[in-house]
């Protein structure tokens, strides 16, 4: 039983990440970065079939990465040609389960001798889409920075709400993009 709470707490944790995950080429020089394209064969519908995913969730990507890239960064959008850098993304969609184990209650009773506890456990399985966004050094065709951000997918949504969180993604992955401190 102790695994079983072990095992859900860390699930729990897992799932309410909140910081994107980056890594980055230290020996880059992120300054000589001013123009982008996007990679010609990016795709975030290749290799899925969750609905989530779909035509339209890959435009609403492109435009959030493409304002975020010019208007916050100040970076151009040029032909594959002319590029400093290559833009290219993945997602994915994983099922989780989360487990909740608690006792319910405690009772005693006159007249005789007991006494008792209540046990309840239940598991619910949800989903959880990630989104990973890498650069790339076009000159030497070589990975320099990738982020990505994972969080629990929301069903239901009308196409504002969706255009929303992805923005409010886009935005906190690409966050450290140039890295803040080149360690």
């Amino acid at each position: 039983m102790k695994h079983i709470f072990i095992v859900a707490a860390l699930a729990l944790l897992t799932a309410c990440t909140q910081t994107p995950d980056w890594d980055y080429d230290k020996s880059a020089n992120f300054s000589n970065y001013k123009t982008f394209a996007w990679v010609e064969n990016a795709s975030l519908t290749k290799d899925t079939n969750n609905y989530q995913i779909s035509g339209l969730m890959e435009k609403r990507v492109r435009n959030a990465v493409n304002n975020q890239l010019s208007q916050q960064l100040g970076m151009q959008l040029v032909d594959v040609a002319q590029a400093d850098v290559l833009v290219n993304y993945h997602a994915s969609v994983d099922k989780e389960l989360e487990v909740d184990s608690f006792n319910v209650g405690y009772g005693a009773r006159w007249g005789y001798w007991g006494t008792g506890f209540n046990h309840d456990v239940s598991a619910r399985e949800y989903e959880v889409g990630t989104l990973v966004i890498d650069i790339i050094d076009r000159e030497s065709n070589q990975l320099i920075w990738r982020g990505a951000k994972d969080g629990r997918l929301k069903k239901k949504q009308t196409p504002s709400q969706r255009e929303a969180a992805i923005k409010e993604t886009v935005a906190n992955i690409l966050s450290n993009f140039p890295p803040k401190a080149q360690q």
